[in-house]
């Protein structure tokens, strides 16, 4: 099978590598390597970058969706908790398994690292030197 796409890879959950269906362990927490071509994603780091954009997007869809239910049909509070809870939850579960895949795909894909400074030498300009 061929590399998928990130965002194929994101959407489904698949390996990067391989395509298999492996990257997840949980609902949200990477499995700690790919178990039909052994990628280590422990080495990756996706960081929070989509629990941060998620919060933005999510919670500007969820107001206001809110909004337009009340001001259309005034339900009663209960109502707003019964629509709003499952979706909010729901919508940040499936958009962090997107958000993470694609990101780890993109890592993979771009074999971004964590910068670091060969051998330890001073950077020019450092008080070190």
């Amino acid at each position: 099978m061929s590399e998928p796409t990130p965002l194929q890879s994101g959407i489904a959950g698949a390996c990067p590598r391989c395509g298999a269906l492996t990257v997840f362990d949980g609902p949200v927490h990477f499995a700690a390597r790919c178990r039909a071509c052994n990628l280590n994603y422990a080495g990756f780091n996706v960081g929070d970058g989509p629990a941060a954009f998620l919060t933005l997007i999510i919670g500007a869809l969820v107001v206001a969706l809110a909004l337009a239910v009340e001001l259309s049909f005034k339900p009663p509070f209960w109502v707003h908790i019964l629509l709003w809870v499952p979706f909010t939850a729901a919508a940040v579960v499936f958009g962090l398994r997107v958000g993470k895949g694609v990101l780890l795909s993109l890592e993979y894909r771009n074999a971004a690292r964590e910068g670091r400074i060969e051998d330890d030498k001073p950077v020019d300009g450092d008080p070190g030197e």
